[in-house]
């Protein structure tokens, strides 16, 4: 289960994050930053991959976070934004660390460990490959999904992301022969800034199933042809 299918040829998928370029930003429940053509590090997870007290406890960490660097508000998203470059780059760092080492506890269900519903979540990713986006590796771990993808504009990646959960939930949930919600709404985002990062992200998502100690039939991992 560990390479469903490659790319045929190498191609160019996308490019790296431009400052000087504009860059959009949704605010929903959480923010998404997005950039015409950039490669972009998303996180998708099941809707009980993070027990609600773990998500309360990250909110109280968030807080001491910014009261250590003199920052008092009610909302740590709003907090946020008042760091300097440099804590708000260790802010983030800080906390997508947390939550990667959390997800590979596999909290939940763990819906995606069974291969043949695995199997329909990266048939949906490759599904709309070259048409709507240009997709680099991925890999499907029992209760979330890591990918790299590059979108042609900034309105296509929350767009996307809905699709692919709700085209996968809705067959995975017709071959369980049940209802109700399988992913949590917001998925995670991130622009890559760089090759070393790139290359840091590309790694990530090979040695994901290997970090949280994984069998080859617990996920499904697919390593794209392309280069940047």
């Amino acid at each position: 289960m560990s390479n469903p299918q490659s790319s045929e040829q190498s191609s160019s998928y996308g490019q790296f994050l431009d400052s000087q370029q504009e860059v959009s930003i949704d605010e929903h429940l959480r923010p998404h930053w997005t950039q015409a053509g950039t490669i972009t590090f998303i996180t998708m997870r099941l809707a009980d991959s993070l027990p609600r007290e773990v998500i309360l406890r990250w909110d109280r960490e968030r807080f001491q976070f910014l009261q250590l660097h003199g920052i008092h508000c009610s909302d740590w998203r709003e907090g946020r934004e008042r760091l300097s470059p440099e804590h708000l780059l260790d802010f983030e760092k800080n906390f997508r660390r947390v939550r990667e080492d959390e997800l590979d506890t596999c909290h939940g269900n763990c819906e995606l460990r069974n291969p043949a519903s695995a199997k329909i979540v990266a048939e949906s990713l490759l599904h709309f490959d070259e048409v709507r986006y240009q997709l680099g590796d991925f890999v499907v771990m029992p209760n979330h999904v890591h990918l790299l993808v590059a979108f042609p504009d900034s309105e296509s990646m929350r767009k996307q992301c809905y699709s692919w959960m709700k085209f996968s939930a809705t067959r995975i949930n017709r071959m369980n022969g049940r209802r109700g919600s399988l992913w949590q709404e917001e998925p995670f985002d991130h622009l890559v800034r760089s090759e070393s990062q790139l290359t840091y992200l590309r790694d990530y998502i090979r040695q994901n199933p290997i970090k949280a100690k994984l069998q080859n039939n617990e996920y499904l991992y697919r390593q794209s042809n392309r280069s940047f």
